[in-house]
């Protein structure tokens, strides 16, 4: 046999695995299988380091039981070390699309851990005599257990750097929201003219949207701080010594720094994954705010001639092959694009979520997969806003200006004091004249122009306020 190669066994026969290789077996029957996406879990980082994370709470734990030798232990500590340390990741080949409900996943980590371990005690890989992927490293875990725990410390980690791409963009919008809270515009709604406000008030808005999400983010990555570690196969704990949930869990917290929980009922929480339709849903309303938000920032900078022009987004790039000089929105809309992918992967989660069949859902990898898309795509995305369009927003105040002057929209203020049917008459001649409406208003004899220039003060109209006519 060549020295390139070195020979290992399952139950289904031999199989040649390349010398230099952590992985061993298992992991190359998975490749074998899951040709799907191209991707492998080396994309996954924290779904890699959480692995690590659990195999050492485990390890930890099974030595103070009486489980696993002291020795062995440590050198699968020390491997699980490497890996949180971002070490050897590229040996995790397995596609991230996979059959077996997570199995592929364990056994790569397994397989890799157990050679590591076994070259910081000066063996060779594939001395699984000395120490094995699965009688050591797995010990007293089964992928049922560890696969749901790894995502979700995964996705908690996840979460973490969301929120503070999220509070940087609303804190952006907030910056924007003190910039324009002097300039008077005319607010829209169903794309028509309607009453005054300020642009402060308009972004302010958007400030307001983003930090609501926050917090339901923060209440969903709390349902996933429960985790099921102990459950081993469908919760009665087979295999694992009396009082390993319990220990293995409070390591597991410890070591990762995540404030996991071990669940109340570890059957239920084997087979319930409630907590990824959850958090799956406050992504796809994170998207579609975020989304609408940059709906409103492209309609309010159209034209530059032809638009709304209500502000100039700064320009990042030339915006046509054949249109001299034409810029389009181009951070907004990749974020739309972000929140569409958001949106049809919550879809995705929904669909594995209820596809679930008695003790076990077999479906977590798309599930696990589409929801670290969700939120890693929202994190850079929501970065990218900020810096590359929010923070360089301008503007127009020349335009905006104007627009107040001359909107016949002040009118609604009038409505206390002349009644609808007066003010829509001086609205409409308004509109039909193109006169001022303090001349229409006079000419109509319903209101002095003096009187109505008196009454109509732009910024009295952006906060709640009665008008009071004076008195003849």
């Amino acid at each position: 046999m060549s020295t390139n190669f070195r020979i290992e066994q399952d139950f289904l026969g031999e199989k040649q695995i390349p010398a230099a290789a952590y992985w061993g077996v298992h992991t190359a029957r998975a490749v074998d299988n899951f040709p799907i996406s191209g991707t492998r879990i080396s994309a996954m980082p924290d779904l890699i380091r959480a692995l690590a994370f659990v195999k050492t709470a485990a390890a930890r734990t099974n030595v103070e039981l009486g489980v696993l030798d002291a020795k062995l232990a440590d050198a699968i500590v020390l491997a699980c070390d490497d890996l949180v340390a971002g070490k050897l990741h590229a040996e995790f080949v397995v596609d991230v699309i996979q059959g077996g409900a997570g199995t592929s996943t364990n056994m790569n980590a397994n397989e890799v851990i157990a050679n590591l371990a076994l070259e910081k005690m000066g063996l060779d890989k594939g001395r699984y005599d000395v120490l094995h992927p699965n009688d050591h490293v797995n010990a007293s875990q089964s992928t049922n257990d560890v696969y749901p725990t790894a995502v979700r410390i995964a996705l908690w980690l996840g979460i973490e750097r969301l929120l503070e791409s999220m509070a940087f963009l609303r804190e952006g919008f907030e910056a924007k929201a003190e910039e324009f809270k002097d300039i008077l515009k005319i607010g829209r709604t169903q794309l028509q003219d309607a009453v005054p406000m300020t642009l402060g008030q308009e972004f302010l808005t958007y400030a307001v949207m983003i930090g609501e999400d926050e917090a339901r983010m923060r209440e969903a990555r709390a349902l996933i701080q429960e985790i099921n570690l102990g459950a081993t196969a469908i919760g009665t704990g087979i295999n694992a010594p009396g009082g390993y949930s319990d220990r293995a869990c409070q390591l597991l917290a410890d070591i990762s720094g995540v404030p996991v929980e071990k669940a109340s009922n570890l059957i239920e929480a084997t087979q319930d994954t409630g907590a990824f339709v959850q958090l799956s849903g406050v992504l796809k309303r994170v998207a579609c705010k975020l989304s609408k938000i940059c709906n409103d920032l492209r309609l309010l900078s159209s034209g530059p001639q032809a638009g709304f022009g209500d502000i100039r987004l700064p320009a990042r790039q030339a915006g046509s092959s054949i249109m001299p000089g034409k810029v389009n929105p181009v951070i907004p809309e990749v974020m739309n694009q972000v929140a569409f992918e958001v949106i049809g992967n919550d879809m995705t989660v929904t669909m594995a979520s209820e596809a679930g069949q008695l003790q076990l859902n077999a479906f977590e990898p798309i599930m696990g997969w589409s929801l670290f898309k969700s939120i890693e795509h929202l994190s850079q995305a929501c970065r990218t806003l900020q810096t590359n369009c929010v923070a360089g927003i301008e503007p127009n105040r020349e335009l905006l200006a104007k627009r107040v002057r001359e909107s016949v929209t002040l009118v609604t203020a009038l409505n206390p004091l002349i009644g609808y049917e007066k003010s829509a008459l001086i609205a409409k001649t308004a509109m039909k004249s193109g006169a001022p409406i303090g001349e229409v208003a006079e000419s109509l004899g319903i209101m002095s122009r003096a009187e109505l220039e008196a009454l109509l003060v732009p910024e009295k109209l952006t906060q709640p306020m009665a008008l009071v006519r004076s008195s003849p």
